[in-house]
């Protein structure tokens, strides 16, 4: 195996002498790139975290400052973040700004003079940097703009608009970015506490929005392809596809599988197979990296709260994608959009999102002393429900007090009942979408496949109805996986008459066909 001098990226914006990558600027429309600057445009970039969006605005630079036609400049000012007094942030933005130039060798603007006024702080300091720039025309591309609130953006954006108008060589800068992780107006209306806009706003600047889209299965495997190129490893075919399945080509995800399966689990040259890839999975999903323990923590935020449980429930819920909720959600890369209907970006998340939603119920589950194992090896899916039902009887109504989720809590339990009991040694592969109405999950375990479906008892519908629907779900899910796996129904009544009913008529097991149904 040769040795190559690089790596896949998981860190900071992607550098072409040291990573593995693609042209940025692909997954943005060419032709609207060049137009942005001849037509002087200011305009948006927005797109979830770790996506490409500052190696974009790196790349961008180069390429315009090597054009000769134009001085274009990144900015970044992440480090006034949450400093809203103007008489400290927009000092901070200036001396971004000169930092900045200093470092990529453009015109630096001279330093502004102590006790000038903040509201026009940055203004005199652009319109200087223009006329350093002239007879090229200036371009900034300012960086992480969400992270600025409060005064300190209303202010920012209103010196930007100040100026828009006498734009041009010599005067202003030709062409801004603003980009960050949220679209322009989402971000004005959180810095001004939720009123909407005025239609007079001085903020109507920009001409367009673009986000940077996910990488392709086609972009995916040609970015694991340099890696092949320049080593001579192979990742399979099996693999590749394994990798956009897990991924759904969400940047940051694809090059930390690609990076686990070659720096950790296959050292020695030989082809990395889909189940490296599925153990990079794990590895990556128990590390807590900070782009997954920030992902777990927006659990936390109500508004996401409002969109992730329907989804996870595959309820139907018609108020979910109304209003800044669900744009939050696609703005943080945490859900999609799947042939119209709203889901969980991609399998990876949606492991992230269920295991951090049952960990302390998972922990609070005590380590199994039956036999859950048969003869064979194979898990003995009886006397797992058995005990899973006593144990529901036991916890279910006081543990469900206990639970922010409320509308999931029998799914989650009894996933991490599950997830107690097999201790990482089997492959879990979880599915739910919203009006799906169940959630599908599939149990891997030593060559034995076991299809579980989770489905609550809705009033709309009652038990028959629920039943009825049930088995038709599961048996769309066996011809899709494999018939050669059991299948159980698990269905839980929560409603007002099914906690009524005295437990033993609550547990009940019956058979229907191949499908064992369990009502809990």
């Amino acid at each position: 195996m040769t040795t190559s001098s690089k790596e896949f990226n998981t860190t900071g914006p992607c550098r072409p002498e040291m990573h593995y990558m693609l042209p940025p600027e692909a997954r943005l429309p060419k032709a609207d790139l060049q137009r942005l600057i001849d037509k002087e445009l200011y305009w948006v970039l927005h797109a979830p975290r770790q996506t490409g969006k500052t190696s974009f605005l790196m790349s961008w630079m180069r390429t315009l400052n090597a054009s000769e036609q134009v001085v274009a400049c990144y900015v970044s000012v992440e480090a006034c973040q949450g400093i809203e007094d103007l008489s400290l942030a927009m000092p901070a933005i200036c001396s971004a700004i000169r930092n900045y130039a200093g470092d990529f060798c453009v015109p630096v603007p001279s330093k502004s003079p102590a006790g000038s006024d903040p509201a026009i702080q940055l203004t005199a300091t652009i319109k200087e940097w223009a006329e350093l720039c002239a007879p090229k025309p200036l371009v900034i591309l300012f960086d992480e703009v969400d992270t600025l609130s409060g005064p300190t953006l209303i202010s920012f954006l209103r010196q930007l608009s100040g100026g828009f108008a006498s734009r041009g060589v010599g005067r202003f800068p030709t062409s801004v970015a603003l980009v960050g992780m949220r679209d322009l107006k989402d971000y004005l209306v959180h810095s001004k506490d939720g009123v909407a806009l005025n239609p007079g706003s001085p903020f109507n600047i920009k001409k367009e929005s673009y986000t940077l889209r996910n990488f392709t299965e086609a972009e995916v495997r040609e970015l694991l392809g340099q890696h092949t190129e320049a080593t001579g490893q192979i990742f399979t075919d099996e693999a590749l596809s394994e990798v956009f399945r897990l991924t759904g080509g969400q940047p940051w995800l694809v090059n930390t599988l690609a990076d686990l399966s070659v720096t950790k689990l296959v050292l020695d040259g030989s082809p990395v197979t889909a189940d490296h890839i599925e153990a990079a999975k794990e590895v990556l999903i128990k590390s807590r990296a900070v782009h997954i323990d920030s992902l777990a923590e927006r659990l936390r935020d109500p508004k996401v709260k409002h969109v992730v449980q329907p989804i996870l429930a595959g309820a139907s819920d018609p108020t979910m994608a109304e209003g800044d909720e669900f744009r939050l959600c696609l703005d943080l890369g945490l859900v999609t959009l799947e042939d119209g209907v709203p889901c969980i970006a991609n399998p990876i998340y949606r492991e992230v999102l269920i295991r951090t939603l049952n960990y302390g119920q998972q922990l609070a589950i005590p380590a199994p002393e039956f036999k859950w194992r048969k003869d064979d090896g194979d898990l003995d899916m009886e006397t797992l429900f058995d005990e899973f039902a006593d144990f529901w009887r036991r916890n279910g109504d006081l543990w469900e007090q206990k639970s922010d989720y409320t509308e999931v809590f029998p799914h989650l339990l009894l996933m991490a009942f599950f997830q107690r009991v097999l201790n990482g040694g089997a492959k879990l592969t979880r599915e739910a979408a919203v009006g799906r109405e169940r959630i599908d999950m599939l149990i891997e375990w030593k060559g034995f496949k076991h299809i579980i479906e989770i489905k609550l008892v809705h009033l709309r519908d009652g038990r028959a109805t629920t039943l009825e629907k049930g088995l038709k779900q599961i048996a769309r899910y066996a011809d899709k996986v494999g018939r050669d796996a059991t299948q159980t129904l698990a269905i839980f009544d929560r409603t007002p008459a099914g906690r009524e009913m005295p437990w033993e008529e609550r547990l009940l097991r019956e058979q229907h066909g191949d499908v064992v149904v369990r009502w809990l």
